[in-house]
């Protein structure tokens, strides 16, 4: 027989967990460890407070429909966003040295498809401003299936202690200091930011905005937390947008050798497709 938690403030137990696994798995393809269920319940509850609702199971039934409104709410709540700004730097050095030679003619166009917070697709844009000069054609798509974070990132304002550890050249260069409410916080320059352009997307979507070929793919961290068949129809996908001397970016620990068919690696998580 299941046991429930005792003293919580909504009714909850692995039943609602199951559901919520399951519910979250098909919409946006995330696999919810069984050692998740207190992290669910905690951020749960807080959609229940901002709801008004008073059980789970209730919470949970209204998303029997497709088009619920709360169902952004509900992935946003599940999403987990870790990032900074130049996080695994050595992906950041090796794309500023395969790109060193690229035409000066031609764009070089990126996709970040785990963009968070922002940090990550405007450390890219950093990186080859600084590799190219304000000269150069830069097109980042950046995309994550999180409206809150996508909206932080689009906002690209962040508190002093999220960019203490970049260079101060860096921070003086590409960043506004915050003056009045702001004061204590820094704003993306303008130069940084038009070369991002943000979107909302689920992975698992049909259909992506986003056409090749691309120069590099940002997939960073991401599929830790996808099933290995997902995984493979998303390389899949991801091998047809690149171009052949593309570069794709794993996360540190994402060898990607059960699900990297069709590609071959640099090294350091970074891969490159077959000939």
């Amino acid at each position: 027989m299941e046991t429930r938690q005792r003293k919580r403030e909504f009714d909850y137990g692995q039943e609602e967990f199951r559901r919520v696994q399951a519910m979250i798995h098909q919409r946006v393809g995330i696999h919810l460890a069984s050692n998740k269920t207190e992290m669910v319940y905690s951020r749960l509850a807080r959609r229940l407070r901002a709801t008004g609702m008073q059980s789970v199971r209730l919470y949970l039934d209204q998303l029997d429909r497709d088009d619920h409104p709360e169902w952004q709410n509900f992935i946003n709540a599940l999403t987990t966003n870790l990032t900074a700004f130049f996080r695994e730097n050595h992906h950041f050095e090796t794309l500023r040295g395969h790109f060193a030679g690229h035409p000066s003619s031609q764009p070089l166009r990126i996709w970040c498809c785990a963009a968070s917070t922002g940090e990550e697709p405007y450390s890219i844009a950093i990186s080859l401003l600084e590799q190219f000069g304000p000269g150069k054609r830069i097109e980042i798509v950046a995309s994550d299936v999180d409206t809150q974070a996508l909206a932080t990132a689009e906002a690209g304002i962040y508190r002093l202690d999220r960019v203490d550890r970049l260079e101060r050249p860096l921070l003086h260069k590409y960043f506004l200091n915050g003056r009045g409410a702001n004061a204590g916080k820094v704003r993306v320059k303008p130069e940084v930011r038009e070369r991002v352009a943000f979107h909302q997307v689920n992975l698992l979507d049909r259909d992506w905005p986003v056409e090749g070929p691309l120069d590099a793919i940002f997939c960073r961290n991401v599929f830790i937390y996808f099933q290995s068949e997902t995984q493979r129809q998303l390389m899949a996908r991801f091998r047809r947008l690149l171009d052949k001397n593309g570069l794709f970016f794993a996360g540190h620990s994402e060898s990607l050798i059960s699900s990297g068919e069709g590609f071959r690696s640099l090294g350091k998580t970074v891969f490159t497709p077959d000939a």
